[in-house]
């Protein structure tokens, strides 16, 4: 689950910092690790708390390998220079480092997008030596919070990468607490049982495991170089995105996957460079697929994500986003 730090007051920078460390310790990192990773939440959260409003962190163990990452989302003027932002070195107060210079340097992967009076959207990730992402898998983003007031989160998502191949879900357990978080667990490990079967298979294993369970909306796509594939019960949104906007928006089936779930259907489309596929529970505020932002469709997946969840998430219901891009290049 991630954890959300709102930033409003000077004082988050110590809480976010905190969190951080605690999230590196929770992945394993050793030796200087946590520290680092506490530096990249001190600074990026004094960078909001000085210049920025409506902003937050979001953070959270890493997609696909051990790690954690830092996301920084806030709704202030923007950086009018990114470059000389971005310089070691250049800040503008007393934080543990020395500015997104020092988060650029101390990241294994960073990305930030500014634009004046929309914001600013950082990501910070740091893992152990040498494990970095392998060539060939997607850049991912992913946010999980819980509705205000809960400590768990009733929705979920998982992925599977295999080869040229691509399996994702999203599942939103019905209600929202630690019965519907049950729900979504479930379905999460049930996909990752034999995450390969045809879509209409894992919502039939799903369907069986979730008998005795609260039931769950549940959105799965395929990504391959033969096209897209979509199967989906219920209120998770899926869509696939590029520069111009929601190329694509597919459409979930009614029912409740544990109760009374139709039989799936699979919905295909080609694939086309550049895309990413998008999926969110109903946390998330659908009506931004409507007319995205040219500033919100150029994201890259993992400030997608973050974006999303910060700008059009319902406070009161849990909110997940999945984003996939392209798949990451050899050096």
């Amino acid at each position: 689950m991630t954890a959300h730090v709102p930033v409003d007051h000077y004082s988050a920078v110590q809480r976010a910092a905190t969190t951080a460390r605690r999230a590196a310790l929770d992945q394993g990192l050793t030796g200087a690790l946590p520290d680092r990773a506490a530096v990249l939440a001190s600074e990026l959260a004094g960078n909001v708390a000085r210049h920025a409003v409506g902003g937050a962190l979001y953070i959270q163990a890493l997609p696909l390998r051990t790690g954690v990452e830092i996301l920084a989302v806030d709704r202030g003027p923007g950086m009018a220079d990114l470059e000389r932002c971005l310089t070691d070195g250049y800040t503008t107060g007393g934080t543990l480092g020395s500015g997104l210079g020092a988060v650029r340097r101390i990241a294994d992967e960073f990305a930030v997008r500014t634009r004046r009076g929309t914001g600013t959207v950082v990501s910070a990730r740091l893992g152990e030596p040498g494990a970095g992402p392998a060539p060939g898998a997607p850049g991912v983003g992913a946010v999980r919070v819980p509705a205000d007031g809960e400590s768990a989160c009733g929705d979920s998502w998982g992925l599977d990468v295999r080869g040229g191949v691509r399996t994702a879900l999203v599942v939103d357990g019905l209600g929202h607490g630690a019965p519907a978080a049950e729900a979504a667990e479930l379905a999460v490990r049930v996909f990752h049982r034999d995450p390969g079967l045809p879509l209409p298979g894992l919502l039939h294993a799903m369907n069986r495991a979730l008998r005795r369970s609260r039931g769950a909306a549940v959105g799965l796509l395929r990504l391959s170089e033969g096209g897209v594939e979509h199967c989906s019960v219920g209120n998770v949104r899926a869509l696939l995105l590029d520069r111009d906007g929601a190329r694509q928006r597919f459409g979930g089936q009614p029912g409740v996957v544990g109760w009374n779930m139709p039989e799936p259907r699979v919905q295909r489309v080609p694939a086309a460079p550049g895309t990413v596929a998008v999926l969110h529970s109903d946390g998330v505020d659908a009506s931004w697929t409507g007319t995205p932002t040219p500033f919100l469709t150029m994201l890259p997946a993992p400030l997608l994500a973050a974006a999303l969840v910060h700008t059009h998430r319902r406070s009161r219901d849990d909110a997940t986003v999945l984003a996939l891009g392209p798949p990451r290049r050899e050096a």
